[in-house]
């Protein structure tokens, strides 16, 4: 056999990683192989494999004679619709994807070449966890990755999809990346399996219900987005990377959507209820003001009352975050609070500038919420804001009461521009809390049978003269109150006059702050 042939032959032998029979099983459990995943997702023919032949190093308990080139993971460089990206894949068919010291060593070199080159990183995760055999080696390994993905946080985007299994200290590194993908019935992601959790506690749980797909894009909040097999998760993580620069000294990507920046629409002016306890579809005035088509929602399951995600006006990048009055009122509280605070922070990190869409009636009251730290959690979102130096443009649709408005990006935590709506709502609580504590003597004085009266007519009154947008307006908190229906040829002229915005925060050099956790 020639030596040309031979390396052929090894070619051949790396891609079938734990063998024929160990890809049969991969596909019956209806996933498809790391390699496979890879070609979905790169340009044909651009793949650069790294670490082709490197295989671990341990003899102990019979490992000198089970080995696959790769050791368990194919990295390396390619394009995705052009754009230059760093993937590493795991192959579940040689020993679960169990993660030695060479495997991650490989994961390691690979941030540390994305880093270098400013490009994003993406992970396609499969994995039965630490390689137990291997010891403490293993646990180096993970941790040498983990330091990775912090000191690439906020430098370039990355991005992991769980393919199949996650556990243990293995869910740290996706939990430290920018963006979770996970997918249906094939994937979990969990610190401690269900047999621990049953010596533990006595508890008896599936591993679709301790860290299933659906647990974790609508309870936890740990994954971002929720598909159905392998190929939609490939899908999303290409959509993702159209919104995303690829590192931090870059814009997001310009894309013509053809959309006339400067229509109006005179359903916007309809949309919002006289009645100001009647909720309405925040939905339909994103879709309405940017791009059409071009909203991309971000954490869809988790903490509905607030909406999040990424959308084009006149062609480029925006963060959105607004309130949800469709569901809990738009209220804000635990939860919404962190998934509002860590996607301001992530666009802050990437130069995308924020919108935000308000309509929120405070922070959710009660024992649950302010025992579990709804004041800690509530102060990460002044945190973002107040931090962020991206361009920043509000628009107050209706109720922006108390500490909330305060939060939500207001003038008093940097927004660049702040507009109203003519329904816009602004105060330190809503008419009719204000009205009991106002007039309180008053009412308590009243007869009862006028005392409905009396109340309904200080509520009026207290709108016309407090709530007012124009009030706030008056004092320079809000820059115009425009009509709905030109609120995107507004929000376009805004955004084109500030991408060109440069922001140092005044105040004396400082190593880092410290956040709310």
């Amino acid at each position: 056999m020639s030596k040309f042939e031979a390396l052929r032959l090894l070619r051949e032998q790396a891609k079938l990683g734990g063998g024929i029979e160990k890809i049969e099983l991969q596909h019956k459990a209806g996933k498809l192989t790391a390699w496979e995943r890879i070609e979905l997702l790169v340009d044909k023919g651009t793949f650069l494999e790294l670490g082709r032949y490197v295989r671990h190093r341990v003899t102990e308990f019979g490992m000198g004679e089970k080995f696959a080139y790769g050791d368990g993971v194919a990295t390396g460089l390619g394009e995705v619709n052009g754009r230059r990206v760093a993937i590493y894949s795991q192959d579940f068919t040689f020993m679960g994807g169990s993660v030695g010291e060479m495997h991650a060593q490989k994961i390691a070199d690979l941030i540390d070449m994305a880093v270098k080159l400013g490009i994003p990183i993406i992970g396609l995760n499969d994995s039965g966890g630490a390689r137990i055999q291997e010891g403490v080696d293993s646990l180096k390994g993970y941790g040498e990755i983990f330091y990775r993905n912090v000191m690439a946080s906020g430098v370039v985007p990355q991005i992991v999809a769980i393919m199949g299994p996650c556990a243990g200290g293995a869910v740290y590194s996706p939990a430290l990346a920018d963006f979770i993908i996970m997918v249906r019935k094939t994937s979990y992601m969990f610190i401690t399996g269900p047999k621990v959790v049953k010596a533990a506690t006595g508890e008896d749980v599936t591993f679709e219900e301790l860290g299933g797909a659906e647990i974790h894009a609508s309870k936890s909040g740990v994954a971002h987005f929720i598909v159905k097999d392998d190929k939609e998760a490939i899908e999303v993580i290409k959509r993702l990377l159209s919104y995303l620069p690829s590192n931090n000294v870059e814009d997001p990507p310009y894309l013509d959507t053809s959309d006339d920046p400067f229509r109006e629409d005179e359903a916007l002016n309809n949309i919002v209820p006289e009645d100001p306890e009647e909720p309405f579809e925040m939905k339909e005035i994103i879709g309405i003001l940017f791009d059409k088509g071009s909203f991309f929602e971000v954490q869809e399951h988790f903490a509905p009352n607030a909406i999040i995600g990424f959308a084009r006006l006149a062609g480029h990048v925006v963060g959105v975050v607004a309130n949800q009055p469709a569901y809990m009122a738009g209220v804000l509280d635990i939860n919404s609070s962190d998934k509002i605070s860590r996607f301001v922070s992530f666009c802050d990190s990437f130069n995308i500038p924020i919108i935000t869409l308000v309509d929120v009636p405070g922070f959710l009251p009660g024992t649950v919420q302010e025992h579990g730290g709804v004041i800690r959690h509530g102060a990460k979102i002044i945190y973002a804001y107040a931090s962020s130096t991206v361009p920043k443009i509000t628009v107050i649709v209706r109720k922006a009461y108390g500490g909330a408005y305060i939060s939500l990006g207001s003038k008093h935590l940097g927004a660049d521009i702040v507009f109203a709506w003519p329904s816009a709502e602004i105060a330190v609580m809503g008419p009719e809390g204000a009205v009991e504590i106002i007039y309180r003597d008053e009412i308590a004085s009243t007869p009862p049978m006028e005392r409905e009266k009396m109340i309904r007519k200080f509520v009026d009154d207290y709108r016309k003269k407090v709530t007012t947008p124009y009030l706030a307006a008056s004092r320079g908190y809000i820059d115009d109150v425009i009509m709905p229906s030109e609120t995107r040829k507004i929000l376009v002229q805004s955004l084109l006059h500030l991408l060109s915005k440069r922001e140092r925060k005044p105040y004396p050099p400082k190593k880092h702050g410290v956040p709310p956790v």
